[in-house]
């Protein structure tokens, strides 16, 4: 039986838009069958194999999947017909309660999501309030406590076209608030992909492939190495959770990639190692294949036209 076609952006309630197609389908990721069953185990194996395999090599790890809007807010989707306690993320909870390297976000955003908005109306992505949800709850699980003021650092407007806004109907624009992260840490490496994308004043079409390290030289921090390997949630540039932990950690690698390199993290030892995912990607398991290495002696290819953003 074929599944059912979704428009890409569906209309909720209060101007709130939700992602329903793309090429992850993340309407099907709410639904029944055995390929969803086979990927959800094959997902919860894979987070469990990582986890014992840093452990090994003495690394604290953590791995956090981004619950799509439609999981948190379910009473904000209007018409839309599906059952938000088959989101991925409720199974993997499930899954994996009894592993200490698994970091439930979905209980915590449900519990906060009658407050201020955790979420952008109009995009994918968290709202400030989400991204400093997310940041307390990933430093809690690392053992590690936040820089007093960080949440309270000045934050500036901008009105933009988001990313589900794109896909909407007359393309509604919304005010997004940022926060000024940075202040201590300092980028002290650009993979080669990063610096030719920057020259081309393009940075804003790199996903895959970005790698950067960021350093932070404040005694009052706390002096661990930390190795991320996550996507736009966390993202290359010091504006969401990237640089919230490089205003916590002494040293911050960062990799834009769904499959780890375990010959990089053999390389750099860290103290901690996160996995960050958004929801819909969990749609593919990757073979924790990556060459981090190979990467940075890539040539970045010829500047092509690109969208602003691809949540899909």
């Amino acid at each position: 039986m074929l599944s059912r076609r979704w428009d890409p952006v569906h209309a909720g309630r209060d101007g709130w838009l939700f992602l329903t197609g793309g090429s992850n389908r993340v309407m099907d990721q709410y639904g029944h069958g055995l390929g969803r069953w086979w990927r959800l185990r094959a997902w919860a194996r894979l987070i469990e194999a990582r986890a014992a395999r840093a452990a090994r090599l003495g690394i604290r790890s953590a791995t956090l999947i981004v619950p799509e809007k439609l999981s948190v807010y379910d009473n904000l989707a209007g018409d839309l017909a599906y059952d938000p306690g088959r989101a991925p993320t409720r199974v993997l909870a499930r899954r994996l309660a009894r592993n200490a390297a698994y970091l439930d976000l979905l209980q915590p955003f449900r519990a906060a999501r009658d407050g201020a908005p955790l979420y952008l109306r109009t995009d994918t992505h968290w709202s400030v309030e989400g991204y400093l949800l997310a940041y307390r709850e990933l430093m809690r699980a690392l053992g590690a406590v936040p820089p007093p003021e960080i949440g309270a650092r000045p934050r500036f407007e901008a009105e933009r076209l988001m990313d589900l806004g794109e896909k909407a109907p007359g393309q509604p624009r919304e005010t997004v608030s940022h926060l000024v992260i940075p202040r201590a840490a300092e980028r002290v490496h650009a993979g080669a992909l990063v610096e030719a994308y920057e020259a081309e004043g393009r940075a804003s079409a790199l996903h895959t492939g970005a790698h950067v390290i960021y350093r932070n030289a404040d005694p009052s921090i706390d002096r661990r190495r930390l190795v991320l390997f996550g996507d736009s949630y966390a993202h290359f540039a010091p504006i969401m959770l990237t640089g919230l932990l490089a205003e916590s950690f002494a040293e911050v690698h960062f990799v834009w990639s769904s499959s780890l390199d375990w010959g990089y993290i053999e390389r750099v030892r860290p103290d901690l190692l996160v996995f960050e995912l958004a929801e819909r990607f969990l749609a593919r398991v990757p073979r924790d294949d990556y060459d981090v290495a190979a990467a940075r002696r890539a040539k970045a290819a010829p500047p092509r036209r690109e969208a602003r953003s691809d949540p899909a």
